[in-house]
């Protein structure tokens, strides 16, 4: 599958939210062989990192706001700066993708429950085709243990499509860039 419009989207790789997550290092570990995929094929990358300026922890510049031990932008990916847990919602993500004509998007991070699933779902409405990397996302226990939450959120989203966009869930080792 040839996929010549695709960005992949690292949303949240963050100290505060990687915190405490379910397989930490195992998901960091898948997200840095996707991160090397898409910059051995040119693919842009787009990093997404929450703020949030009422919270002393994820305030911009403090230690938790910081990427991710490992995950270090380079000067041509864009990094684009959220406060919710949907990266399109009153940000330029959707404009700077535009710009560079992206139709595919393949996406990783953290926060399987809020920030990956509300992403997901906005991409889709707005046109995009996903690629959700099934081991390329974590999550926390809560309601359910993470691991019940991660398996919930992979199989509902597989199962959402629009009349032309679809979420397709892969393994990460499926992965074609």
């Amino acid at each position: 599958m040839e996929r010549k419009n695709t960005a992949l989207l690292v949303i949240d790789l963050q100290l505060g939210p990687i915190w405490g997550t379910y397989k930490q290092e195992e998901t960091i570990e898948v997200i840095q062989r996707v991160i090397s995929k898409a910059e051995t094929t040119n693919i842009p990358i787009f990093y997404i990192q929450y703020e949030d300026p009422q919270n002393d922890v994820m305030k911009k510049g403090t230690q938790f706001w910081q990427f991710a031990p490992g995950i270090t932008p380079r000067k041509e990916d864009v990094i684009i700066s959220k406060q919710a847990a949907d990266s399109f919602y009153q940000t330029n993500l959707h404009e700077e993708l535009q710009k560079q004509n992206i139709t595919d998007l393949t996406i990783v991070g953290v926060r399987t429950d809020f920030c990956i699933d509300t992403t997901c779902r906005a991409a889709l409405s707005l046109g995009y085709q996903v690629t959700l990397i099934e081991d390329g996302h974590t999550t926390v226990d809560d309601v359910l243990p993470a691991e019940q939450t991660i398996t919930h959120h992979n199989s509902n989203l597989r199962k959402l499509s629009t009349p032309d966009c679809k979420i397709v869930v892969i393994p990460s080792t499926n992965l074609v860039l």
